[in-house]
């Protein structure tokens, strides 16, 4: 794709994304589509949409046809706990025997599936009641007599995601090994798999995530606003086979603009950084980009090793400067300021957002064609 693609809807951008992967394993199609996309811009909604096209109505029943495997905020919410108040002692995690998404769980042996991916990431173990369709979990812990199981435990919120996601891994280990059960599917749509972990269990997620859809005969769709996770499955991947987009939505238009993130990995801070270049250069600056600005900053101090973020701001013939800079940068991102109730800097406030940022990017030094418009 070369330029920038413009959808009045996301019905128009799902059927796009469905003709550039395509089914019949043509030269011209892909077999991974990655998108990256910040919160709110319509990830999920999108995904709702993907899925929807590939419904249809079974003649003569009420009954629809599917074609994609989804994991989204519909497949966490097909989870629930029962924490029972009462006893404080036997927890369970319920799942939704009504959806098909559980269909032949018992024959499928999902128990060592699951497991399989699972124990990568924690400690605990788990039993799936199959008849009354719920989890239970365990852990073992160490006492002054031993070691001792210890049953119906309550895991975090970041190891009921891990749990949720290796259930939906060990789905799609099965429709990569061509099970029956499975055989509807022709796409496989992911939005957001990893919200609560840290950054080593997200890398570990994205490389089994990886070499999982490898060699898998249908196409995959993965949509996150999680930037290092975009980038390890931008390289795990055939680049040859993904194609690799940046989705945002223009208010001004109500339009969704798809661009070519282009031969290398999309960086989170180049993308915010060309968003700060934009608003500098165009003057519509508000109060929240100081504190992206900030943001930015302290990420990079950190990375060189400096334990200030003024350390990035800093010219050694302007010592004056380099304090107001620094005070300025404290006192202005330190509002609780809205990017949905956004406010316009005053002019003065505007000028010392610019000087900041044009001094931020003499000390460290970006390829000056990434902030050219294409």
């Amino acid at each position: 794709m070369s330029g920038i693609k413009r959808f009045a809807n996301l019905k128009r951008l799902a059927r796009n994304i469905r003709d550039t992967l395509g089914t019949g394993g043509t030269t011209d199609t892909k077999n991974y589509y990655l998108l990256f996309a910040y919160n709110g811009t319509g990830k999920t909604r999108l995904s709702v949409e993907f899925k929807n096209l590939g419904k249809s109505r079974v003649p003569s029943s009420e009954e629809r046809t599917r074609d994609t495997l989804y994991y989204n905020a519909f497949t966490e919410d097909l989870f629930s706990w029962d924490n029972d108040l009462e006893g404080d002692t036997d927890r369970r995690l319920f799942f939704n025997t009504n959806s098909r998404f559980f269909d032949g769980l018992r024959d499928l042996e999902m128990d060592t599936r699951i497991r399989g991916f699972l124990q990568i990431h924690v400690d605990f173990d788990f039993t799936i009641y199959y008849d009354e369709g719920y989890v239970s979990f365990s852990r073992k812990v160490q006492t002054r007599t031993g070691e001792e199981i210890v049953t119906g435990i309550k895991i975090s919120r970041g190891e009921e995601n891990l749990f949720i996601w290796c259930f939906f891994l060990a789905i799609v280990q099965l429709v990569k090994d061509e099970a029956l059960s499975y055989d509807w599917v022709k796409y496989i749509y992911i939005d957001d798999p990893i919200s609560s972990l840290d950054d080593n269990n997200v890398v570990a997620l994205a490389c089994q995530l990886s070499e999982l859809l490898k060699d898998c005969r249908v196409k995959t769709v993965i949509s996150t606003h999680h930037t290092l996770f975009f980038n390890v499955m931008y390289n795990e991947l055939r680049k040859e086979s993904t194609a690799s987009r940046f989705l945002s939505f223009d208010k001004e238009t109500n339009k969704y603009i798809v661009k070519n993130t282009g031969d290398t990995p999309f960086f989170h801070h180049v993308a915010l950084l060309k968003e700060l270049k934009k608003v500098a250069d165009n003057g519509k600056i508000y109060t929240y980009h100081f504190n992206i600005l900030r943001n930015i900053l302290e990420k990079t101090a950190a990375f060189h090793g400096f334990d200030d973020f003024s350390a990035c701001i800093k010219r050694e013939d302007d010592e004056l400067d380099d304090v107001i800079f620094a005070r300025m940068t404290n006192l202005l991102s330190h509002g609780n300021h809205s990017i949905f109730n956004p406010l316009e800097m005053v002019e003065d406030n505007k000028e010392i957002f610019k000087n900041i940022l044009n001094r931020f990017m003499e000390n460290y030094k970006f390829n000056g064609d990434l902030f050219t418009e294409r």
